[in-house]
């Protein structure tokens, strides 16, 4: 299991019962990927306004606009994707999850999704980042798109 930080940042109320998508969204997606259950883990996850997440794509990724998701991952690992095993009972640090609110619901309503999809979509998509996968290529785009499809369940 995950232990989930939750700061919402983004001035609008979001309901409990998303919340808890979430987290069985992450807790799911680390299980696919086979991020052992017995390690305990941490993942910081943040709504924000349109505003910040603006700043925050421009100040780290240098892309001056907003986007709706940022993914700060906090650990590297080995190409072969090896996990890394901890036994002193430290909850590992997964990194940030950082999602703009307002821009979540547009998409949702913009791809005919519910609020709560659009999040748990957005949520999978950047532990993926967390666990050190990409989209730069297309070949890479691919494998993390049938993996999002997988953990979500959609099918093809």
């Amino acid at each position: 299991m995950v232990t989930l930080e939750v700061d919402n940042r983004s001035h609008e109320e979001i309901d409990y019962a998303i919340l808890k998508q979430v987290e069985i969204f992450i807790n799911r997606t680390l299980e696919v990927e086979g991020f052992g259950s017995d390690i305990p883990k941490e993942i910081s996850f943040s709504l924000v306004t349109p505003e910040e997440i603006h700043q925050l794509n421009r100040d780290y990724r240098q892309v001056d606009r907003e986007t709706d998701v940022l993914s700060f991952p906090m650990l590297e690992f080995p190409e072969d994707r090896d996990m890394l095993i901890y036994d002193m009972g430290i909850p590992v640090m997964l990194g940030d999850i950082i999602i703009s609110l307002a821009q979540a619901k547009k998409q949702a309503e913009e791809y005919g999704n519910t609020l709560e999809r659009e999040i748990c979509y957005l949520t999978v998509h950047s532990v993926l980042h967390l666990l050190g996968y990409d989209h730069m290529i297309e070949e890479d785009k691919k494998e993390m798109r049938a993996r999002e499809k997988k953990i979500m369940g959609d099918r093809d």
